[in-house]
Protein backbone atom coordinates (compact mmCIF):
# COMPACT_ATOMS: atom_id res chain seq x y z
CA UNK A 1 0.00 0.00 0.00
CA UNK A 2 1.48 3.33 -1.06
CA UNK A 3 1.75 6.09 1.51
CA UNK A 4 0.46 9.53 0.69
CA UNK A 5 1.46 12.85 2.19
CA UNK A 6 0.49 16.50 1.81
CA UNK A 7 3.11 18.81 0.27
CA UNK A 8 4.45 21.29 2.83
CA UNK A 9 4.66 24.03 0.19
CA UNK A 10 1.77 23.77 -2.26
CA UNK A 11 -0.52 21.50 -0.22
CA UNK A 12 -0.91 18.91 -2.97
CA UNK A 13 -1.32 15.26 -1.95
CA UNK A 14 1.36 13.00 -3.42
CA UNK A 15 2.69 9.46 -3.05
CA UNK A 16 5.85 9.42 -0.95
CA UNK A 17 8.72 7.02 -1.44
CA UNK A 18 10.32 7.60 1.96
CA UNK A 19 9.29 8.89 5.35
CA UNK A 20 11.55 11.99 5.07
CA UNK A 21 10.01 13.41 1.89
CA UNK A 22 8.09 16.69 2.52
CA UNK A 23 7.60 18.11 -0.95
CA UNK A 24 5.89 16.73 -3.99
CA UNK A 25 8.56 17.86 -6.45
CA UNK A 26 12.00 19.41 -6.67
CA UNK A 27 10.45 22.74 -7.69
CA UNK A 28 8.45 22.92 -4.45
CA UNK A 29 11.56 21.96 -2.48
CA UNK A 30 13.62 24.73 -4.16
CA UNK A 31 10.91 27.38 -3.65
CA UNK A 32 10.47 26.38 -0.01
CA UNK A 33 14.23 26.55 0.56
CA UNK A 34 14.41 30.06 -0.96
CA UNK A 35 11.44 31.17 1.12
CA UNK A 36 13.14 29.95 4.29
CA UNK A 37 16.35 31.78 3.44
CA UNK A 38 14.42 34.97 2.66
CA UNK A 39 12.64 34.75 6.03
CA UNK A 40 15.96 34.40 7.81
CA UNK A 41 17.43 37.36 5.91
CA UNK A 42 14.40 39.53 6.76
CA UNK A 43 14.69 38.58 10.41
CA UNK A 44 18.37 39.46 10.51
CA UNK A 45 17.70 42.70 8.64
CA UNK A 46 15.10 43.66 11.26
CA UNK A 47 17.13 42.54 14.30
CA UNK A 48 20.53 43.82 13.25
CA UNK A 49 19.71 47.56 13.62
CA UNK A 50 18.29 46.95 17.08
CA UNK A 51 21.39 45.00 18.08
CA UNK A 52 23.57 47.85 16.87
CA UNK A 53 21.44 50.40 18.74
CA UNK A 54 22.01 48.52 21.96
CA UNK A 55 25.70 49.41 21.69
CA UNK A 56 25.20 53.11 20.85
CA UNK A 57 24.99 55.71 23.60
CA UNK A 58 23.69 58.62 21.51
CA UNK A 59 20.70 58.06 19.25
CA UNK A 60 18.83 60.16 16.75
CA UNK A 61 15.07 60.47 17.12
CA UNK A 62 14.54 57.88 14.35
CA UNK A 63 16.83 55.35 16.03
CA UNK A 64 15.28 56.07 19.41
CA UNK A 65 11.88 55.31 17.89
CA UNK A 66 13.20 51.96 16.61
CA UNK A 67 14.63 51.14 20.03
CA UNK A 68 11.38 52.08 21.78
CA UNK A 69 9.21 50.40 19.18
CA UNK A 70 7.16 53.55 18.53
CA UNK A 71 6.91 56.29 15.92
CA UNK A 72 9.30 59.21 15.57
CA UNK A 73 6.44 61.63 16.26
CA UNK A 74 5.89 60.00 19.65
CA UNK A 75 9.55 60.53 20.53
CA UNK A 76 9.08 64.23 19.72
CA UNK A 77 6.03 64.23 22.01
CA UNK A 78 8.01 62.69 24.88
CA UNK A 79 10.72 65.32 24.46
CA UNK A 80 8.17 68.15 24.30
CA UNK A 81 6.46 66.94 27.50
CA UNK A 82 9.81 66.86 29.30
CA UNK A 83 9.70 63.11 29.92
CA UNK A 84 12.73 62.37 27.73
CA UNK A 85 15.76 64.72 27.76
CA UNK A 86 17.29 65.58 24.39
CA UNK A 87 20.10 67.79 23.10
CA UNK A 88 20.00 69.85 19.92
CA UNK A 89 23.37 70.10 18.22
CA UNK A 90 22.17 72.06 15.19
CA UNK A 91 18.98 73.02 13.41
CA UNK A 92 18.86 69.57 11.79
CA UNK A 93 20.46 67.34 14.41
CA UNK A 94 19.08 66.33 17.82
CA UNK A 95 20.26 63.37 19.91
CA UNK A 96 18.91 61.33 22.80
CA UNK A 97 21.04 59.32 25.24
CA UNK A 98 20.18 55.67 25.72
CA UNK A 99 20.76 56.04 29.46
CA UNK A 100 18.08 58.76 29.55
CA UNK A 101 15.63 56.36 27.91
CA UNK A 102 16.34 53.73 30.56
CA UNK A 103 16.06 56.35 33.31
CA UNK A 104 12.69 57.45 31.89
CA UNK A 105 11.33 53.93 32.24
CA UNK A 106 12.70 53.59 35.77
CA UNK A 107 11.09 56.89 36.84
CA UNK A 108 7.66 55.90 35.50
CA UNK A 109 6.58 52.61 37.06
CA UNK A 110 3.29 51.08 36.05
CA UNK A 111 0.24 52.45 37.85
CA UNK A 112 -3.36 51.46 37.44
CA UNK A 113 -5.24 54.11 35.46
CA UNK A 114 -9.01 54.21 34.98
CA UNK A 115 -10.29 54.16 31.39
CA UNK A 116 -10.51 57.56 29.67
CA UNK A 117 -8.45 59.15 32.43
CA UNK A 118 -4.84 60.25 32.69
CA UNK A 119 -2.38 59.95 35.56
CA UNK A 120 -2.03 63.03 37.75
CA UNK A 121 0.21 65.80 36.42
CA UNK A 122 2.06 66.26 39.70
CA UNK A 123 5.69 65.43 39.03
CA UNK A 124 7.34 64.03 42.14
CA UNK A 125 11.00 64.79 42.78
CA UNK A 126 13.43 61.93 42.47
CA UNK A 127 14.79 62.26 45.97
CA UNK A 128 11.35 62.49 47.54
CA UNK A 129 9.89 59.63 49.51
CA UNK A 130 6.69 59.92 47.47
CA UNK A 131 8.56 58.66 44.45
CA UNK A 132 8.46 55.12 45.83
CA UNK A 133 4.76 55.23 46.58
CA UNK A 134 2.26 54.55 43.86
CA UNK A 135 -0.22 57.33 43.28
CA UNK A 136 -3.59 56.23 44.53
CA UNK A 137 -6.50 56.72 42.15
CA UNK A 138 -9.95 57.33 43.53
CA UNK A 139 -12.30 54.50 42.75
CA UNK A 140 -15.45 55.49 40.91
CA UNK A 141 -18.38 53.82 42.63
CA UNK A 142 -21.42 55.25 40.82
CA UNK A 143 -21.96 55.36 37.08
CA UNK A 144 -24.42 56.75 34.56
CA UNK A 145 -25.19 54.83 31.43
CA UNK A 146 -24.93 56.77 28.18
CA UNK A 147 -28.72 56.72 27.75
CA UNK A 148 -29.24 58.12 31.26
CA UNK A 149 -26.83 60.99 30.61
CA UNK A 150 -28.54 61.87 27.32
CA UNK A 151 -31.99 61.71 28.90
CA UNK A 152 -31.07 63.64 32.07
CA UNK A 153 -29.05 66.44 30.50
CA UNK A 154 -30.67 66.33 27.03
CA UNK A 155 -27.47 66.09 25.03
CA UNK A 156 -26.67 64.25 21.85
CA UNK A 157 -24.52 61.15 21.77
CA UNK A 158 -21.76 62.90 19.80
CA UNK A 159 -21.69 65.76 22.35
CA UNK A 160 -21.46 63.24 25.20
CA UNK A 161 -18.50 61.49 23.57
CA UNK A 162 -16.72 64.78 22.85
CA UNK A 163 -17.30 66.12 26.39
CA UNK A 164 -16.13 62.86 27.99
CA UNK A 165 -12.92 62.97 25.96
CA UNK A 166 -12.32 66.69 26.51
CA UNK A 167 -12.86 66.56 30.30
CA UNK A 168 -11.31 63.08 30.73
CA UNK A 169 -14.39 61.58 32.36
CA UNK A 170 -13.70 58.04 33.66
CA UNK A 171 -15.81 55.44 31.90
CA UNK A 172 -16.09 51.69 31.47
CA UNK A 173 -17.68 49.51 28.81
CA UNK A 174 -19.85 46.58 29.89
CA UNK A 175 -21.71 44.34 27.44
CA UNK A 176 -21.33 46.86 24.63
CA UNK A 177 -22.66 49.84 26.65
CA UNK A 178 -20.71 52.83 27.98
CA UNK A 179 -20.97 53.84 31.64
CA UNK A 180 -19.67 57.22 32.84
CA UNK A 181 -18.67 58.35 36.32
CA UNK A 182 -21.68 60.01 37.94
CA UNK A 183 -19.56 62.46 39.95
CA UNK A 184 -17.66 63.67 36.89
CA UNK A 185 -20.77 63.87 34.68
CA UNK A 186 -22.59 65.99 37.27
CA UNK A 187 -19.58 68.29 37.53
CA UNK A 188 -19.36 68.79 33.74
CA UNK A 189 -23.03 68.99 32.74
CA UNK A 190 -24.52 70.12 36.06
CA UNK A 191 -24.99 73.73 37.16
CA UNK A 192 -25.41 75.61 40.42
CA UNK A 193 -28.42 77.54 39.08
CA UNK A 194 -31.90 76.06 39.22
CA UNK A 195 -32.80 75.92 35.54
CA UNK A 196 -36.38 74.92 36.33
CA UNK A 197 -36.99 78.36 37.84
CA UNK A 198 -36.14 80.03 34.49
CA UNK A 199 -39.22 80.14 32.29
CA UNK A 200 -38.20 82.10 29.17
CA UNK A 201 -35.32 80.96 26.97
CA UNK A 202 -33.84 82.45 23.82
CA UNK A 203 -31.90 80.91 20.97
CA UNK A 204 -28.62 82.58 19.90
CA UNK A 205 -30.34 84.05 16.83
CA UNK A 206 -33.11 85.56 18.97
CA UNK A 207 -30.50 87.03 21.33
CA UNK A 208 -28.64 88.60 18.41
CA UNK A 209 -31.81 90.09 16.91
CA UNK A 210 -33.27 91.38 20.18
CA UNK A 211 -30.19 92.84 21.88
CA UNK A 212 -28.06 93.83 18.89
CA UNK A 213 -25.21 91.39 19.59
CA UNK A 214 -23.22 89.79 16.83
CA UNK A 215 -24.30 86.18 16.41
CA UNK A 216 -20.71 84.92 16.61
CA UNK A 217 -20.19 86.83 19.90
CA UNK A 218 -23.31 85.59 21.73
CA UNK A 219 -21.57 82.58 23.25
CA UNK A 220 -18.52 84.51 24.50
CA UNK A 221 -20.77 87.31 25.83
CA UNK A 222 -22.91 84.83 27.78
CA UNK A 223 -19.82 83.07 29.14
CA UNK A 224 -18.16 86.35 30.16
CA UNK A 225 -21.25 87.58 32.03
CA UNK A 226 -22.17 84.12 33.42
CA UNK A 227 -25.60 83.99 31.84
CA UNK A 228 -27.32 80.62 32.50
CA UNK A 229 -27.64 78.43 29.44
CA UNK A 230 -28.83 74.96 28.65
CA UNK A 231 -28.29 72.58 25.76
CA UNK A 232 -31.06 70.35 24.51
CA UNK A 233 -30.59 67.94 21.63
CA UNK A 234 -27.84 69.95 19.99
CA UNK A 235 -29.44 73.40 20.45
CA UNK A 236 -28.30 76.04 22.96
CA UNK A 237 -30.67 78.32 24.86
CA UNK A 238 -29.95 81.37 27.06
CA UNK A 239 -31.94 82.87 29.92
CA UNK A 240 -34.04 85.81 28.70
CA UNK A 241 -34.43 87.37 32.17
CA UNK A 242 -30.67 87.51 32.73
CA UNK A 243 -30.12 89.10 29.32
CA UNK A 244 -32.81 91.73 30.01
CA UNK A 245 -31.31 92.50 33.41
CA UNK A 246 -27.87 92.86 31.89
CA UNK A 247 -28.80 94.73 28.71
CA UNK A 248 -31.34 97.08 30.43
CA UNK A 249 -33.76 97.29 27.53
CA UNK A 250 -36.06 99.44 29.70
CA UNK A 251 -33.63 102.36 29.35
CA UNK A 252 -34.37 102.62 25.63
CA UNK A 253 -37.88 103.85 26.39
CA UNK A 254 -37.06 105.71 29.61
CA UNK A 255 -37.48 109.48 29.23
CA UNK A 256 -35.05 110.14 32.09
CA UNK A 257 -32.07 109.07 29.96
CA UNK A 258 -30.44 110.30 26.77
CA UNK A 259 -28.26 108.28 24.47
CA UNK A 260 -25.07 109.83 23.12
CA UNK A 261 -26.65 110.05 19.66
CA UNK A 262 -29.63 111.96 21.05
CA UNK A 263 -27.33 114.47 22.80
CA UNK A 264 -25.47 114.93 19.51
CA UNK A 265 -28.70 115.74 17.67
CA UNK A 266 -30.09 118.07 20.37
CA UNK A 267 -26.98 120.14 21.07
CA UNK A 268 -24.90 119.68 17.93
CA UNK A 269 -21.84 118.27 19.71
CA UNK A 270 -19.34 115.66 18.68
CA UNK A 271 -18.74 112.46 20.62
CA UNK A 272 -15.38 113.77 21.80
CA UNK A 273 -17.02 116.90 23.24
CA UNK A 274 -19.72 114.85 24.94
CA UNK A 275 -17.11 112.53 26.48
CA UNK A 276 -15.21 115.53 27.85
CA UNK A 277 -18.36 117.12 29.27
CA UNK A 278 -19.44 113.86 30.93
CA UNK A 279 -16.05 113.56 32.60
CA UNK A 280 -15.77 117.20 33.71
CA UNK A 281 -19.39 117.75 34.78
CA UNK A 282 -19.68 114.32 36.44
CA UNK A 283 -22.73 113.25 34.47
CA UNK A 284 -24.16 109.90 35.53
CA UNK A 285 -23.50 107.34 32.80
CA UNK A 286 -24.93 103.84 32.37
CA UNK A 287 -23.28 101.56 29.80
CA UNK A 288 -25.47 98.88 28.27
CA UNK A 289 -23.59 96.86 25.69
CA UNK A 290 -22.31 99.31 23.08
CA UNK A 291 -24.70 102.11 24.12
CA UNK A 292 -24.06 104.79 26.76
CA UNK A 293 -27.09 106.22 28.56
CA UNK A 294 -26.71 109.67 30.18
CA UNK A 295 -29.01 110.95 32.91
CA UNK A 296 -31.23 113.62 31.35
CA UNK A 297 -31.22 115.97 34.36
CA UNK A 298 -27.40 115.94 34.52
CA UNK A 299 -27.12 116.60 30.80
CA UNK A 300 -29.51 119.59 30.95
CA UNK A 301 -27.69 120.96 34.01
CA UNK A 302 -24.33 120.68 32.28
CA UNK A 303 -25.65 122.34 29.13
CA UNK A 304 -27.17 125.23 31.11
CA UNK A 305 -23.86 125.79 32.89
CA UNK A 306 -22.05 125.63 29.57
CA UNK A 307 -24.47 128.13 28.07
CA UNK A 308 -24.12 130.50 31.05
CA UNK A 309 -20.33 130.38 30.86
CA UNK A 310 -20.50 131.07 27.14
CA UNK A 311 -22.72 134.13 27.64
CA UNK A 312 -20.46 135.54 30.35
CA UNK A 313 -17.41 135.11 28.16
CA UNK A 314 -19.20 136.82 25.27
CA UNK A 315 -20.26 139.77 27.47
CA UNK A 316 -16.72 140.14 28.77
CA UNK A 317 -15.29 140.21 25.26
CA UNK A 318 -17.84 142.79 24.11
CA UNK A 319 -17.12 144.94 27.19
CA UNK A 320 -13.41 144.82 26.52
CA UNK A 321 -13.95 145.93 22.91
CA UNK A 322 -16.16 148.87 23.95
CA UNK A 323 -13.59 149.91 26.52
CA UNK A 324 -10.85 149.83 23.88
CA UNK A 325 -12.91 151.95 21.44
CA UNK A 326 -13.52 154.58 24.15
CA UNK A 327 -9.82 155.24 24.30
Amino acid sequence: MTKTRKCAHCGKVFATNSGMQKYCSEECATVAKETKKKRQRDFLRAVEPVMELQQQEYLTFSKAAILLGCTRQYVYKLVEQGKLPASRLSSRMALVRRSDIERMFEANPYNRVLPCSKPPKNIVKKNSKKNTEATATDEVLEYYSGEEVMQTYKVKQSWLYASAKRHQIPMCRIAGRNYYSKKHIDAVFGTTIDLDSIVDWLTPQEVADRYGINLTAVRSYAHRHKIPSKREYGHTYYSQSHFEELRRTDLLEDENYYTVEQVQQLYGLTKANICHIVKVKHIEKTKVGRLNFLLRSDVERAMEERKTIGLSVTCKVVGDRNHAFAF
